[in-house]
């Protein structure tokens, strides 16, 4: 138990944060950045909502409403999905591009003081193991 409890309130610690230290820095919460690092990383920066949700593992309806909020900032567009006319895309704006360009260095000197500098690689190695087996033995079951 000790180990469950350290993982809880340790990743809780963890999350909050980055996500005081991007809203501090950037106005930007650890969501959206984590939106905008999708987006930048899909090949036409564009991804489906339904997708999209999946990959930051949110509710279809909490991600609506972020992606609403972003619209709103200029960083990010929806656009109707050409391929069935059903599907709607979220779009990184340039503006997005350039508000995640300025914040990924703070949020990376965060992960790296706060988790990647306290582990030996023995320890990252063992970290990225564990979390391996949670993945797969999650799979997509998280999602939804």
């Amino acid at each position: 138990m000790r180990a469950w409890r350290g993982f809880i309130d340790g990743s809780q610690q963890l999350m909050a944060v980055l996500n005081r230290e991007l809203q501090s820095a950037h106005d930007m919460s650890l969501a959206e950045y984590r939106i905008l690092v999708m987006l930048s990383e899909s090949t036409d920066g564009a991804l489906r909502m339904s997708d999209l949700a999946d990959g930051v593992l949110s509710s279809r309806s909490r991600l609506t409403h972020q992606i609403r909020r972003m619209e709103t900032e200029g960083m990010v567009e929806r656009s109707q999905c050409v391929e069935d006319g059903r599907g709607v895309l979220a779009v990184i704006t340039d503006e997005g591009r350039r508000r995640l360009s300025e914040a990924a260095p703070t949020h990376l000197a965060g992960v790296r003081h706060y988790l990647i500098n306290l582990l030996d690689k023995q320890e990252m190695r063992v970290l990225a193991n564990v979390f391996d087996k949670v993945d797969n033995a999650i799979g997509d079951r998280a999602v939804g």
